[in-house]
């Protein structure tokens, strides 16, 4: 419990002069990539007090200068710090909607383009969500998302999402699958106690959404992709 602690209050004191400082720039300015920078930093520099090391393959595999739609499993809430400083270039992430109504936080997310999602199942909600992510996507930002829309609570596999391939049918953005692992360890789901250890981010060759007929069959392939860097436990 100590170490959550550690990097909750690491997040805290560095994070508030950061957001002081580079919320107002980015609002001013229109660049977000100072605060991006800045929030990335800390993220890692919590990490390493925690004792969290992540271990980074397969980066090559993302196309340069093209928006990109990240697909990875997800198996701890130390998944999307994990993941996200580790996407070359900018990403933006699918957001609970209530996340958006925190004071400063929620200012920061919506100039870093990140884009809410009601939890209320509607077609409607659906529908925007789509729309403000095909937006991002075509001003040259990565959109990143969590295929299963939870956390795994034994690590293996859950049945995928429809709404990230319905976007990337819609959008032709290159799909790259990640493979995520060892998160699970450090903090399983339910529980908020932080312990050290290895992550792995595994980065795969983009999955082209033109090569499929339909988006059941750009699921596979993606699913496919994503086990295939996963221990053998993990795949279902």
């Amino acid at each position: 419990m100590i170490r959550s602690l550690v990097l909750l209050f690491t997040i805290i004191l560095l994070g508030a002069p950061s957001a002081l400082l580079f919320i107002p720039w980015a609002a001013v300015t229109g660049n977000v990539m100072p605060l991006y920078t800045a929030a990335l930093t800390i993220v890692r520099f919590g990490y390493w007090l925690v004792g969290i090391q992540i271990i980074t393959t397969g980066q090559e595999n993302v196309p340069p200068n093209t928006a990109c739609i990240f697909m990875a499993n997800h198996v701890s809430n130390l998944d999307p710090p994990a993941l996200l400083p580790r996407i070359p270039g900018r990403t933006s992430a699918f957001l609970k909607k209530s996340l958006m109504k925190i004071p400063i936080l929620g200012w920061g997310f919506r100039l870093g383009d990140f884009v809410p999602v009601s939890r209320d199942g509607s077609v409607t909600g659906a529908q925007e969500s789509v729309a403000a992510a095909r937006r991002v996507l075509e001003n040259g930002v990565h959109i990143t998302t969590f295929v299963e829309g939870t956390r795994s609570t034994d690590g293996r596999l859950l049945p995928f999402k429809k709404g990230p391939f319905y976007l990337a049918m819609q959008t032709g953005a290159p799909c790259i699958p990640v493979s995520l692992y060892g998160t699970e360890t450090m903090m399983a789901k339910g529980s908020n106690r932080i312990r050290p250890g290895v992550g792995h981010v595994v980065f795969h060759p983009p999955v082209n959404p033109a090569d499929y007929a339909s988006r059941e069959e750009l699921m596979q392939a993606v699913r496919d992709s994503i086990a295939s860097g996963l221990p053998e436990w993990m795949r279902r």
